[in-house]
């Protein structure tokens, strides 16, 4: 029996083990879910890793009280708006935990070479899913009303309805060439310092800057044609067009490398090697630097794209969109665009500055509490930063210049915003807004593509490169590309003179000490990588082979020795060295090369943008003849004090004879927006929609209207109606107030505070003695005692005065019935008070006969008596 037992305890134990090592080996049942919590581990400990590195580092370092530093300034302006900032955080995310993953061990079988080719598709679908990723690799839905059409979205996206993502904000730059990896994945050529090409290694960048692209300040002169806002346009538009983030964390959890510390290149830390010092001298090794962000499911993340063997090579994220659409005045996501505007405007407008104005006109909003105070404060202020402007881009108080230039569109915005309004009463703020934003948004093309591009690349280039527009074409793809981004349209750099000229309304050199560049970075104060001969290649031209053949591109025989002496062979050179080298076409500003490129993403631009203003089912025929007839001196007309200015703002003149009266600037005629119902129509408008309003729209040939509310309200009812032979075939929806305080996912106020809804918004109220911080919306501490202490103190207060005053008068009646009392106090003659009964007063006053009678209706019988009580 006891070994019938024993056998039966054996046998359920070996069944158990069969059992549980099937559920739990690869594939199993069980399997699935163990695997899965250690993806989320994996995850979780990624994002931890990420928030802890780099944009805690950067918050440190913004907010610390000391001088920023020039890395730190570099950090501040490479830190991307909120949206592009979870966008670069799933990224980095990914690719932390990809690497993570595989260095676990989660192995297939076979031979592993990359990361990625360690992990199944499935697993790297979960990371890609739990890292935030999985939204920024797959198409975005795209609107179906007829706004579809009138619109651009503030994202880019829906732009090519075939590829809604060309173009969008947060996707990754465009590669005409395959990129030049020193592992075909990942690691930037100069990355391995032992790598060599054609048998040289690559030189240190600062070798570069030293021996060839460094010049003194006296040695460099203006240019004699153009004027530097040709400069600073070309900065202000590449602001619209490309910012790439930088690399937020370590790409494997185990290096946890800080870049202000380290001088090895270990991700995301990229840093500048400087020449060696002596022994005996101090001084840094080198000057920290970052990678860009990787796109999400690019580089080690990227065999999630395609083939698991051959993971897809590194792509940079671009958080703007890549088109001329104004981004730098609007935003590029929908969360910097609510930062901007003003909704409590009936007219649209964006928020301007509540502090300061410019007899009368607007300044730049400051950025909120919340942000990082990194703009140096005006020479005397207490604190040792100030915030900085709050534009559609975050570089907008880099320097004086482009502070100008945001502030310009701001001004420009508002005005016709208020004008377009003004001409149709029935539109609602959103509407204005929108037609405001198209018409800034063609004007930036305008100027760009009409009056800077070409004096550029000079007019044969423009002609090949660019040429006439023949309209809408949707097989362009519009994405700015990694060799424009980085390269070819930071020829530019090359361009900035290093002082910065102030001018007066005459246009003379403004009194006083010249500025230094390098004095006004982020002071707004003032204001109130791949080859070169690859390149050549593809753009038709012929490659280097000889410093002969350098010496005829540069026209600069000298040069050409330094560059091959420092690089060894032209197929080494930089694209941005190689291409800032060459000479000059006629009338431009770049060499062939850079011409080329530039010239091939303007065309690409235009080309592919669906809401391109000469597209002609963007702007009516009346409206693009008023559009064409603007211009930037027009812009600086009507939103500056200038009375005179030139009729082309790029050209150098002489002041008075090259400037014209504002007055004979011409500028469009803002009634070719009027909107009105044609002289046959049956339907007309309707009633004027409270708290919201209606524009008129075309959607195959009829007429139709979009209803839309004023923020804080939301449609009930349809959104468009049609215009039938009968009418509109319904009636118009209703506007009703929305109460933001019962949105859960997004809550409108701070835990700390309670939500209260008002018509079309919320309040948040604190509890005594908090009250509202500068955002409206979190509760600080007063510094003053709450309310219901300071009663409590009060009513204290008083019931001890009066149980004091009642027992005082309670003794004193006490006393006056009993004149044998030894308490009487009186007054002697000069020397103080006495007591009776205690010492020999020197005058004793006989108390009065009638004791019934008020002894402050008697007064003292005697003296200088006075009696203390009454």
């Amino acid at each position: 029996m006891r070994a019938r037992a024993v056998l039966g305890v054996v046998l359920a134990v070996t069944c158990a083990g069969a059992v549980f090592s099937f559920l739990l080996r690869p594939g199993g049942l069980l399997w699935g879910e163990t695997e899965e919590s250690q993806v989320r581990g994996i995850v979780e400990a990624s994002r931890l890793l990420v928030d802890k590195s780099v944009y805690a580092a950067m918050r440190r370092n913004l907010h610390k009280r000391e001088v920023i530093s020039p890395a730190q300034l570099l950090s501040f302006s490479k830190l991307p708006e909120p949206t592009s900032r979870a966008a670069s955080r799933a990224a980095e995310v990914m690719e932390a935990s990809v690497q993570e993953a595989a260095r676990r061990g989660h192995l297939r079988s076979g031979p592993s070479q990359l990361p990625t080719d360690a992990l199944s598709e499935g697993l790297l679908s979960a990371i890609a899913n739990l890292s935030g990723c999985l939204p920024y690799m797959l198409p975005p839905r795209c609107p179906a009303t007829c706004l579809a059409s009138k619109y651009r979205l503030i994202s880019g996206a829906c732009n090519n309805r075939d590829h809604p993502r060309w173009g969008a904000s947060n996707t990754a730059l465009a590669r005409w060439l395959p990129p030049a990896y020193e592992d075909g994945i990942s690691e930037p050529r100069g990355w391995n310092p032992h790598f060599l090409y054609k048998g040289f290694p690559l030189p240190p960048v600062r070798e570069v800057t030293r021996r060839i692209i460094h010049a003194s300040n006296e040695a460099v002169t203006g240019d004699d044609r153009y004027s530097d806002l040709l400069t600073a346009w070309g900065q202000y538009i590449d602001h619209d067009i490309a910012f790439t983030p930088q690399s937020a964390a370590p790409s494997a959890p185990w290096v946890g490398a800080d870049c202000q510390l380290t001088c090895e290149p270990r991700s995301p830390c990229f840093p500048i090697q400087l020449p060696q010092l002596p022994a005996n001298a101090a001084g840094p090794a080198c000057l920290p630097f970052y990678r860009s962000t990787a796109a999400c499911g690019t580089g080690t993340q990227g065999a999630l794209f395609g083939n698991l063997s051959s993971a897809n090579p590194r792509q940079q994220m671009n958080g703007l969109t890549s088109f001329l659409d104004a981004s730098t005045v609007y935003g590029s996501s929908a969360a910097s665009e609510r930062r901007l505007r003003n909704w409590t405007s009936a007219e649209g407008l964006l928020r301007v500055n509540a502090r300061y104005r410019d007899a009368g006109r607007a300044f730049l909003p400051f950025a909120p509490p919340s942000a990082p105070p990194a703009c140096a404060p005006q020479p005397g202020a207490p604190g040792a930063r100030a915030p900085c402007f709050l534009a559609g881009d975050g570089r907008a108080s880099e320097v004086p210049a482009l502070a100008a230039l945001h502030t310009l569109w701001l001004r420009e915005h508002n005005r016709l915003a208020t004008a377009l309004k003004a001409l149709n009463a029935h539109w609602s703020a959103d509407t204005a807004y929108q037609e405001a934003r198209k018409v800034v948004g063609a004007l930036h093309q305008i100027i760009t593509l009409r009056d800077y591009v070409p004096r550029i690349l000079g007019p044969e280039a423009f002609g090949r490169h660019v040429g006439p527009y023949r309209g809408y074409d949707p097989s362009v793809d519009p994405t700015v590309s990694n060799v424009f981004s980085t390269a070819a349209f930071r020829f530019g750099h090359a361009t900035i003179h290093p002082l910065v000229q102030r001018l007066d309304a005459r246009f003379q050199e403004h009194l006083g000490p010249r500025l230094l560049l390098r004095d006004a970075f982020f002071r707004p104060w003032r204001l109130l990588e791949e080859g070169y001969n690859e390149w050549r290649q593809f753009c038709g031209l012929s490659r280097l082979e000889t410093r002969a053949d350098l010496g005829a591109a540069t026209a600069n025989g000298s040069m050409a020795d330094r560059i091959l002496d420092l690089y060894g062979h032209p197929d080494n050179i930089d694209v941005w060295l190689g291409g800032l080298a060459e000479t000059f076409l006629p009338g431009a500003r770049t060499g062939p090369l850079f011409a080329c490129l530039v010239g091939k993403q303007m065309k690409a631009l235009r080309d592919g943008d669906r809401f391109w203003w000469e597209h002609r089912a963007v702007f009516t025929e009346a409206q693009r003849r008023e559009l064409g007839r603007h211009s930037l001196s027009r812009v600086i007309c009507d939103n500056t004090g200038l009375t005179r200015v030139p009729r082309d703002a790029f050209r150098v003149g002489q002041w008075p004879q090259d400037f014209e009266s504002c007055d004979r600037i011409p500028g469009m005629d803002l009634r070719a927006w009027r909107e009105a119902p044609p002289p046959d129509d049956a339907c007309g408008f309707p009633d004027k929609v409270e708290n919201g309003g209606f524009l008129l729209c075309d959607e195959s040939g009829r007429r139709v209207l979009v209803f839309s509310c004023h923020h804080g309200f939301q449609l009930q009812g349809p959104e468009q109606v049609t215009c039938t032979r009968h009418g509109w075939d319904s009636q118009p929806p209703v506007c009703r107030d929305i109460n933001e305080c019962e949105d859960e996912v997004d809550p409108p106020c701070h835990a700390s505070a309670r939500c209260k809804n008002t018509k079309g918004s919320f309040q948040c109220e604190c509890s005594d003695p908090h009250v509202p911080g500068e955002d409206g919306r979190t509760c600080v501490d007063s510094g003053r005692l709450p309310r219901a202490s300071v009663v409590s103190l009060v009513l204290g207060a008083m019931l001890v005065c009066s149980l004091a005053g009642l027992t005082w008068t309670v003794v004193c009646r006490w006393m006056l019935a009993d004149p044998t009392s030894p308490l009487l106090p009186v007054e002697g003659d000069g020397e103080g008070p006495s007591w009776l009964g205690r010492g020999k007063p020197r005058d004793v006053c006989t108390p009065p006969r009638d004791a019934s009678a008020g002894l402050a209706e008697q007064g003292p019988a005697c003296g200088s008596q006075v009696l203390l009580c009454k």
